[in-house]
């Protein structure tokens, strides 16, 4: 066996274990998922409850299937809708952090607001957004960051606030201006603690869109899950409601964890004090 044969081995040994240990990290919740289906599907075929409030998993299973082109069509537009909005969310939070760290008079005017708009009914504003900017992806696109961007806003500003201050005494002996120190201490400590809002305001921002959708007015051949949602409720269509909903389940699920998997990129050290991601 010559020795250039041996680096393929190790590289294909090594991508083996790495790939069974994922499995195994995946398994716990893998046998939950399968004993929570199971339990599910025991209450209805035993008749505890009609299939019109709660269909049984093997019809919602059915559903998507024969409706996967549907569903597919309006979670590409939720999906933009999520992304898009979610984006703006993380611009304005960790702006808004930033700011509300480096001005008190700005932290007493802007925190109390910002707490406030946590609970504003959307439904009570949906009809002005679409007044203002009609029925196309705008008034969505508020209602998003508007649910999205408070996460951010708090953990970014938690991040800054917890820099050693050390560090920071460090850098002003060393001559650094303030927005040197800004930069090169508080802002790397900060951005941890911004992506864990960030997660935060992906997840939310999956039934962000679902509230948005629902709650302004749309137009088009299709209007996103949140509303097709709704539609099949109303059309006692429940087995094809909950199969968009799995979908939904789904989706909030991996975007949570592509943001995760993103953190290792962009704050690779912040993995190595909190250890690896479940």
């Amino acid at each position: 066996m010559s020795s250039r044969e041996t680096p393929p081995k190790h590289a294909r040994k090594a991508y083996r274990f790495a790939f069974a240990h994922r499995l195994a990290r995946g398994l716990p919740a893998a046998l939950l998922a399968l004993a929570l289906l199971g339990a599910w599907e025991a209450y209805v075929d035993l008749g505890s409850v009609s299939s019109i409030v709660l269909p049984a998993p093997h019809e919602v299973a059915a559903e998507a299937w024969s409706n996967a082109g549907l569903l597919a069509a309006n979670l590409e537009l939720t999906a933009q809708e999520v992304g898009l909005g979610v984006l703006l969310a993380l611009v304005l939070g960790f702006v808004l952090g930033v700011l509300i760290h480096l001005s008190p008079l700005l932290r007493r005017a802007v925190y109390p607001l910002a707490v406030g708009s946590q609970a504003v009914p959307v439904a009570l504003i949906g009809v002005l957004l679409v007044f203002w900017w009609g029925f196309g992806v705008l008034p969505k696109l508020f209602v998003i960051v508007l649910i999205c961007f408070f996460p951010v806003v708090v953990t970014t500003v938690d991040g800054l606030a917890a820099v050693d201050p050390d560090q920071l005494k460090l850098l002003r002996t060393l001559g650094a201006s303030r927005w040197q120190a800004l930069r090169f201490g508080e802002l790397p400590a900060a951005i941890p603690a911004a992506l864990s809002g960030a997660r935060i305001a992906l997840a939310v921002g999956v039934i962000g869109a679902y509230i948005a959708e629902t709650s302004t007015a749309t137009s088009g051949p299709y209007a996103g899950l949140g509303h097709q949602i709704n539609a099949d409720i109303n059309a006692l269509q429940t087995p094809r409601a909950y199969a968009a909903a799995a979908v939904l389940f789904v989706f909030a699920i991996a975007c949570f964890y592509t943001l995760a998997l993103a953190e290792r990129v962009l704050a690779p050290w912040a993995q190595k004090q909190r250890g690896e991601f479940p």
